[in-house]
């Protein structure tokens, strides 16, 4: 039996589609379900369940936010959530896969690609309790896989193809960040990854998984309205300042993902593919 957390969510929702076009069971939760913040209700719900794959997509995502009004809740969810649900994990024998972020990098590197064992450093609240995640899932578990991706979209959800979408429907300019690189991320991606290294019994331990070659928000972004009418600008992210920090590189380095024999798309193709999804 598979669990999944955040079932309604981005990246769950891909999940589940992907999970029924292969005729996989599994319960699908989210806080009305399974409120992961409760340590004995998650405890309780697991046990009898008793799955043998948990995938844990719950969390707080929102990244401004979690710097002042939503730090606790980001706290809770991420940190104290992760830890309960792994703990029960543990409890039943099951293996977990947990989703963490670039965010966990503070995003200083000057030449190469983040390596799964690189130092964690997170600029923001965010970062820090994802990374904390991880650090819960490393403490109380060894049947796991923590999987560190990046910039993600999907057809699923609020992300920042539809953000650029819908402000092309009603600006003829557009000002975007072009000094932060890092790799965007198609949910279908993400998900087959996910059910890839539990189907291959890959080792357990830290993946990095995002699309291939990377780009700063501005080429991605020209890209998403290449077929538009828009003007896309470049701008530095001094002029753009937001609420939480955010790693001006964050490049991670896919080869051990690609070590598995896991066919990864570029970016420019998995958002061709995504798009073309819409239709």
């Amino acid at each position: 039996m598979i669990l999944l957390t955040g079932g309604n969510g981005q990246l769950g929702t891909e999940l589940r589609h992907l999970l029924d076009e292969k005729g996989m069971k599994y319960v699908s939760t989210d806080a009305a379900e399974m409120d992961i913040t409760d340590a004995k209700a998650t405890m309780a719900y697991i046990e009898e369940l008793k799955p043998t794959v948990i995938y844990h997509c719950a969390a707080y995502t929102a990244v401004d936010k979690a710097e002042d009004e939503g730090k606790e809740l980001d706290e809770k969810i991420n940190v104290d959530g992760t830890r309960n649900v792994a703990f029960a994990a543990k409890a039943v024998g099951a293996t977990l896969v947990y989703i963490s972020t670039d965010y966990v990098f503070d995003g200083t590197l000057k030449d190469g690609e983040y390596a799964v064992d690189a130092p964690v450093n997170p600029q923001n609240e965010y970062g820090r309790t994802k990374a904390l995640g991880e650090k819960a899932v490393q403490e109380i578990m060894d049947d796991y896989y923590i999987i560190r991706t990046s910039w993600v979209f999907g057809k699923y959800g609020h992300n920042f193809v539809f953000t650029m979408q819908k402000l092309a429907q009603t600006r003829d300019e557009l000002t975007i960040v072009d000094d932060q690189y890092g790799r965007p991320t198609w949910t279908r991606t993400l998900a087959e990854f996910m059910h890839f290294v539990i189907a291959q019994k890959a080792p357990f331990g830290i993946y990095h998984l995002s699309n291939d070659n990377a780009c700063t928000w501005y080429e991605f972004a020209k890209e998403i309205l290449k077929d538009t009418d828009v003007k896309v600008l470049p701008v530095t992210s001094e002029q753009f300042p937001q609420k939480a920090k955010r790693p001006q590189y964050s490049v991670m380095d896919l080869s051990k993902a690609k070590s598995l024999g896991f066919n990864i798309p570029t970016w420019q193709e998995a958002l061709a593919g995504m798009l073309a999804s819409l239709d």
